[in-house]
């Protein structure tokens, strides 16, 4: 069976070969830099311990030093599976979610084809040069040197003119080039009204544009005469060029961003140059369009986090949040954006023209992270000053951070946004710095040590013991999860809520979610965090002797286990807002309101902290005969009524 062109080209763009071999290595952490796609592993081929098979994640190729074995995701596929090249084909093309074309016979003319349009664009991109040397373009070369574009950047990137009256047609037709080539190469087109076919790029400023391989397959032309239809034109769709999965200069930023450049989105051609030429060599522009998710894959395949660098105008930022909506549902670990607002009115070319490459890399350090910029998106420019608009943005935000597949970035996106969401509406002011014991430190302003007596009266409240249980709670919560994967699922959300205050705890929490559905929860997180993190876990006393995790296996004793954890866990940290958010309004002038509400919650946390002989008015039954106090039964009763509507089914009354 032959392969469509393009297919295997697109095929190798859309897998990660780290990705592929990482199922059947353990990558060497000492050597390896994951940032550059630069692994190293014992190799899978012979038997040894050293690390001596490279993986060069980037380029898509891999190599061992120790018995030379070498190829690509393709060839590893066929040798460690056993099986033929299109065999190999079709199990990266089920992982890449490409359905295998069709059989075709005229797969091979349609082969021939490319490599003929190919050599047509060579031909004509060659004309153009010449074209700019001659008195016609005097015009072009002036704006140019405008631009700052030497003679030799000109030549560096092959920039071309072609005639206002065109030529490239008949210049191509004296050459035995078949009119039917020019026209599929998008070079000319044919008539509306039946005439002789003419030239598509004319009176304009000609970019050639490139694929990986440094293919030509399709050219931008900047107009001359400020009256044209259209600023920019690019090449239309053909066999060689699909401007949504393209990218100008694709090639030598892949090379750059391989020796440690950072990869940079710019808007376009003008840009993407003046970029380069100032340093910035790892540089990309879309191609006259917004940036599509193919040509975000092309992106993370080039490197993990790009920064993208649009116009500080209206219509930049509007691309920016465009793009926001395109990358939330296809983000993972390690892999996201940054963003680099360029001034008012400027775009890159602008600022390094005026204000020069020190600069820019400024613009590129201070870039934000994505979270930040989706948050400005949905509050800049807005009034909260009622709770029902402050509930529909926090609705806006919710179905925005839904997007994302990943459980893990999902969570910590929440926590960020969480954060901001305190900084937007916290009345309180900044806390006062803390001593490394934990009290208020003495050098801090008089405001803040006028309050230092009301947070030292929030942690007597709280107390040493409050703060004790809450992480048995956490570590029961987190052990009962990994022992029983199958009730785990059900727990999702309510885990994403929790505020794990151990790192050790917070660390496990994110692995659980990132491997959240998995059947074998134990193994895995053994493997991602270390059998050391997993053991001292489950060997804790209060852990060891949880019903849950004394009996493996029993799905109903671990759901109820879960159900009544959470719930305890939440009321407590519930009690402890009430005093946090009381002592935040002390930033303003205390009523009696204010006292009564401090007094009050200071009283519930107290009650949830008493024995078992004190205020038994106030304790219910649970669902497996344990007594839990009313607030936390209401609390379970709550999450069990959502975990059964999840699934369909009203939930037994006790």
């Amino acid at each position: 069976m032959s392969l469509p062109p393009g297919f295997l080209d697109e095929l190798r763009n859309r897998l990660s070969l780290g990705q592929v071999v990482g199922r059947k290595v353990m990558w060497d952490a000492r050597k390896s830099n994951p940032g550059k796609g630069d692994l190293w592993a014992p190799c899978p081929f012979h038997q040894e311990k050293s690390a001596s098979f490279h993986v060069d994640d980037r380029k898509g190729y891999y190599y061992c030093f120790g018995c030379h074995a070498k190829g690509d995701a393709i060839s590893f596929v066929r040798e460690t599976e056993n099986v033929d090249f299109m065999e190999a084909v079709k199990i990266l093309a089920g992982e890449a979610g490409m359905p295998m074309p069709e059989r075709d016979p005229a797969a091979q003319q349609k082969a021939d084809l490319r490599g003929q349009l190919v050599e047509v664009m060579e031909k004509v991109i060659k004309w153009h040069r010449l074209q700019l040397q001659t008195a016609a373009a005097t015009e072009a070369r002036d704006y140019l040197a405008r631009r700052g574009l030497s003679p030799e950047a000109q030549a560096r990137w092959d920039i071309g003119f072609a005639p206002a009256q065109g030529g490239a047609l008949a210049h191509l037709s004296a050459q035995g080039v078949d009119a039917k080539l020019v026209i599929a190469a998008g070079i000319a087109a044919e008539s509306d009204r039946g005439g002789a076919p003419y030239d598509r790029f004319r009176g304009r400023i000609i970019f050639p544009i490139r694929d990986a391989r440094g293919r030509a397959i399709g050219m931008g032309g900047r107009a001359m005469d400020p009256n044209a239809p259209a600023k920019y034109y690019n090449s239309p769709e053909t066999p060689l060029f699909d401007k949504g999965r393209s990218l100008f200069n694709h090639g030598p930023a892949r090379e750059a961003a391989g020796k440690g450049k950072p990869l940079i989105v710019a808007e376009g051609y003008m840009d993407v140059i003046a970029l380069a030429e100032a340093g910035f060599t790892a540089t990309v522009a879309p191609l006259g369009t917004a940036i599509t998710e193919d040509q975000l894959r092309l992106l993370w395949r080039i490197a993990p986090e790009p920064i993208i660098a649009l116009d500080g105008d209206t219509a930049g930022l509007r691309a920016a949040m465009r793009l926001i909506d395109i990358a939330l549902p296809l983000l993972e670990s390690g892999q996201s954006l940054r963003f680099a607002l360029m001034p008012p009115g400027l775009d890159p070319d602008d600022v390094i023209k005026t204000q020069g490459a020190g600069a820019m890399q400024k613009l590129l350090d201070a870039a934000i992270p994505m979270v930040q910029l989706l948050w400005q998106r949905e509050t800049e420019g807005k009034n909260f000053d009622s709770p029902e608009r402050k509930a529909a943005l926090d609705k806006a935000l919710r179905d925005k951070i839904k997007l994302i597949a990943d459980p893990s970035i999902r969570s910590h996106y929440g926590e960020a946004i969480k954060e901001m969401r305190w900084a937007l509406f916290s009345t309180r002011r900044p806390a006062a710095p803390r001593a490394q014991g934990g009290t208020w430190s003495r050098n801090a302003d008089p405001w803040k040590r006028a309050i230092s007596p009301v947070a030292t009266a929030r942690n007597s409240m709280l107390g040493a013991g409050a703060v004790s249980q809450e992480h048995l709670r956490e570590a029961v919560i987190l052990a009962t999860m990994i022992v029983a994967p199958s009730v785990a699922v059900e727990f999702g959300d309510a885990l994403e809520r929790i505020d794990c205050r151990d790192p050790a705890h917070r660390d496990l929490q994110a692995a659980i979610l990132r491997h959240l559905g998995n059947a074998d929860l134990e193994t895995i997180i053994s493997a991602d965090l270390g059998a050391d993190a997993l053991e001292k876990l489950l060997t804790q006393s209060h852990v060891a002797i949880s019903p849950a995790v004394r009996r493996k296996g029993e799905a109903e004793v671990a759901r109820l286990c879960l159900a009544e954890e959470f719930a305890k866990l939440t009321a407590r940290r519930g009690h402890a807002r009430e005093i946090e958010d009381a002592v935040e309004d002390l930033g303003g002038l205390a009523d009696e309101g204010l006292t009564w509400r401090l007094a009050q919650a200071s009283a519930a946390v107290d009650k949830a902290g008493r024995g078992d002989n004190e205020d038994r008015a106030e304790y219910a039954v649970g669902p497996n005969g344990a007594r839990m106090k009313k607030d936390e039964r209401s609390a379970l009763d709550q999450l069990l009524d959502q975990i059964n509507f999840a699934k369909g089914q009203d939930r037994p009354r006790s």
